[in-house]
Parts: structure tokens; sequence; C-alpha cells
């Protein structure tokens, strides 16, 4: 069995378990008082929320916090990382300095999860009974504990899965997560979909019109997670026996949307958070109720904040991924240079106007797939079962698995035309 074979049945193995874990209940939890609080919820935050966790939150599952506490603390860790100068400094050590970070944003993910879990878990205490049964069987001091411990337990183990998915499988391990959770829920909203159009409620008409807009934007997404914008690298060799200078010629490519989907991700989670604690954490204080107001699911505010995160967090994932100033060095250090740009300083100013006009594209694809599909949902009447986000993350993830594979297969093919190179070698 190759290496990409272990590492696929590794990848699928893992997702399994994840799956089951998202049954297991939370203990002394009614799971269908729970379960009407989500009712009208699909095309909401909360629903998006519970559609990324795989219905867990819904079912009030040990995972139902799933992987996003870590993802919270990678976007607190990667602005302190930009900010201060220590841990910047802790970030170019290398691989010991991103164990380091990676082991901080461990210890903050499970004291999110804490917070996390103590809102929940007073949230279900608080609930009013749903035809006189109470979300917690025996509300307590014990309750409480247990659930916590058991939440917070549910989100490690979640990210000690998705650290190996990334380690000893195919893809990155958050990302497959919220995308095994997404592909779980699909098929219920489709059957949902299908069910209104049966009594009526939604014309055929509407039910293509959703198809040809999810297929377009599928296209969309696979058109520009491809898309690139190559620059040309000259490196000098030889002066041949006439005096030509020979020239080897490569490009560097810049990708249109080089953050991914984690940028919309963590706009995502940002925007789950208001919700989150709306939905668990009753407060009758009028600015809490305003607050809460503004960030409701579909109005201009909620549609503008999410605007504005998304473009923040492409930018900002951009910057982190692509450092210009250590490529221009890196160019001069290997006699590499752009036509017409001097080595340097000047090739770092213009690498950042050419990474800015990119994102910038970026931006704007990532507006179109992630944002127009909420204005349609709420605001022209579109009842989409999956939102254009839900679509990214699954065509992105898939996009970048596939990649990921076939690179696998290039290294195995070049390995084994090094191998026979050796073997005809040890034989003249």
């Amino acid at each position: 069995m190759s290496d990409l074979q272990k590492r696929i049945l590794f990848t699928i193995g893992a997702l399994v378990v994840y799956r089951i874990g998202s049954f297991i209940p939370l203990p002394g939890v009614n799971a269908s008082a729970v379960l009407h609080l989500f009712t009208g919820e699909g095309s909401g935050m909360m629903g998006m929320f519970d559609m990324f966790s795989g219905g867990s939150l819904s079912r009030m599952s040990v995972l139902a916090l799933n992987i996003f506490p870590y993802i919270s603390a990678s976007i607190v860790l990667q602005l302190l990382t930009a900010t201060s100068k220590s841990l910047n400094e802790l970030r170019k050590e290398g691989e010991s300095g991103r164990i380091k970070i990676n082991q901080y944003t461990r210890y903050l993910a499970v004291f999110l999860a804490v917070v996390q879990g103590w809102a929940v878990v007073r949230g279900l205490e608080s609930m009013a009974p749903v035809n006189g049964v109470a979300a917690v069987v025996n509300p307590g001091f014990a309750f409480e504990l247990s659930a916590i411990i058991a939440l917070v337990g549910g989100t490690v183990f979640v990210m000690w899965l998705a650290e190996q998915i990334t380690a000893r499988g195919i893809g990155q391990g958050a990302s497959l997560l919220i995308f095994a959770g997404i592909i779980a829920e699909v098929p219920g909203g489709i059957a949902q979909l299908m069910s209104l159009g049966s009594v009526g409620q939604i014309s055929p008409a509407m039910i293509a019109l959703i198809v040809v807009f999810v297929v377009g934007i599928v296209a969309l997404i696979a058109f520009f997670e491809q898309a690139q914008r190559r620059i040309q690298i000259l490196y000098p060799r030889q002066v041949m026996s006439n005096g030509i200078m020979n020239t080897n010629a490569s490009y560097l490519p810049i990708k249109v949307n080089m953050s991914g989907v984690m940028g919309p991700v963590f706009a995502a989670s940002i925007m789950m958070l208001p919700a989150f604690i709306q939905r668990f954490v009753q407060s009758e204080n009028p600015i809490v109720q305003s607050v809460m107001g503004f960030f409701t699911y579909g109005t201009w505010s909620y549609i503008i904040t999410y605007t504005i995160l998304i473009a923040f967090f492409a930018y900002f994932q951009t910057a982190v991924i692509f450092n210009s100033e250590e490529t221009a060095n890196n160019l001069k250090n290997a006699g590499g240079y752009i036509p017409g740009v001097r080595p340097g300083e000047q090739t770092m100013h213009y690498l950042d106007s050419v990474v800015s006009r990119t994102t910038a594209i970026g931006v704007l694809y990532l507006i179109v797939v992630c944002v127009v599909p909420i204005i349609l949902n709420t605001h022209a009447g579109m009842p989409l079962a999956i939102g254009g986000t839900s679509v990214l993350i699954v065509a992105g993830v898939v996009l970048d698995t596939v990649n990921q594979a076939q690179s696998y297969l290039v290294a195995k093919q070049y390995r084994s035309v090094i191998k026979k190179a050796q073997k005809k070698g040890r034989f003249r």
C-alpha cells in the first residue's frame, strides 16, 4: 500500500470517528428540547454554526463546540503575532517557533472552550420547558461541571483529530472537519427544499433557479481558486562560448485568493459569536439587545460587517502567508530578478503592489460567493439550502485536497525516477 493510500484511508477513518462523536449526547441534556431551540434557524447564523458542526450543536453532543474555539484562538494568536514583537520574533525562529505558537493557540482554545461551554450550560439551564420538558434533567453544580468538562474534552479531541489529519492524513485537518460537517447536513437541506416544493410553497422555477445559482457559484469558485498571476523570474547562468549570456526563466505564481477558505471561516466564526451568545445567554439589558440586533443575520448592518471582516481577513491572511520582503531577499540571494525591476527593495515594493491588486480581485470574488447568497436569501426570498460560505468551504477543501494528492503522486514519480537512475549507476 502506497503512502498516499495510507493517508487517504487514515483521513477517511478520522472523519468517520469524528461523525460518530457528533452523535454522542451531552450527559443530562434532553436533546428534543434543545432541538426545538433550533427550529426555523436553518438559514440563520445559528443554522450556519450548526451546519459547520455537522448538527452537533442542535443535537447537543459532546462535540457541540466543535473546532471553533481553536479557530477563534488562531485568529487571536495571528493578530497578536502581527502586533507583538516577541511573538513575531518567535515566528521567525522556524519550526521551533511555530511549535511554541501552536502550543499557545491550544492553551487559548481550551480557555475559550471553557468560557463557551459555561455559556452553553447556563443557557441550557435557563431555557423554558418545551411541552413541559426541561432541557436539563437535573440542573445544578454537578451537571454544570460534568457538562463543561465534556464540552471542553470534545473540543480538545477535535483539535487533536484535526492535527492528526494534517500530519498523517491528506488535506488541512480543521478545514476537512468543517467540510465533513457541511456535507453531512447537505442532504437534509436538499430534502427540506424538495419537501417545500412538493407542497407548493416553492415553485419549480425557483428550485431550478436555485440549482443554476449553486452550480454557477461552484464554477466561479473552481475558476478563482485556481486563478493566479504569474510573475516572470530570470536567473542568469554561465556565459556561452559565443559570448551570449544564457538565462533560465521561471515564474512566481501569485494566487488571486491566497487566503483560501480560512478568511471567510475566520469572518464567519466572529459573526457567529453574537448569535451564539444571544441564543444561549438570555439578557434583557437594552444595550445588549441593541448590540445583538446589530448582528442579527440578514440585516444590512450584519451584511456590511461581514463584508468588512471578509476583506480584512483576506488581506491579513495573505500578509501572513506571503512575505514580500523575504521573497525579494531570497530572489536576490539566488541571483534571480524580475525583468525591469531592480533586485532588493524595488522588487519588494513591486511584489507588494501585485499582491495587493490580485487580493483585491480575490476579495470581490469572496464577497460575491459569501455575501450575495445572504442578500438573496434574506431580501430576495430565495430559500437556499446551503450558504455561499459553505459552498466555498466544500469546493475549496476538495480542490486543496486534490492538489495535495497530485503533489504526492508527482513526488512519488520523482522518487521512482531517482531510484532507477541510482540503480543504473551501480551497474555501470
